[in-house]
């Protein structure tokens, strides 16, 4: 556990903060490990990265439940546009492969 004032780790037991003094209560310690915010950060880097994204859902599954959710989001859009894309792409070369064909064809 951590004080609320200035961060330094605490016990529970304690009554009084040894760094910075406070009075420490039940309502006014904090447990900053546990802080989990859904930060669209995450679901960046795993839409650029969606590797990335997926290790980090795995492994804050349990931990972390916002920021999986949201760097396993990022993996899972960054992965099917990935795949659109990489379909397109192959659609074009083979309608420029085609058309390319048909063009040499009637030359010769």
């Amino acid at each position: 556990m951590f004080c609320k004032y200035c961060g330094n780790e605490i016990t529970q037991d304690d009554n009084f903060c040894s760094s910075c003094g406070n009075k420490l209560k039940d309502d006014l310690i904090s447990q900053y490990d546990n802080t989990d915010s859904m930060s669209i950060g995450w679901g960046i880097l795993g839409f650029f990265i969606p590797v990335a994204g997926l290790v980090l859902f795995l492994v804050w599954q349990n931990s972390k439940p916002n920021s999986a959710k949201a760097a396993g989001i990022g993996a899972l859009i960054g992965l099917i546009v990935s795949v659109i894309c990489y379909i397109a792409l192959l659609f074009l070369f083979f309608i420029f492969f085609i058309y390319n064909l048909s063009y040499y064809s009637v030359l010769i």
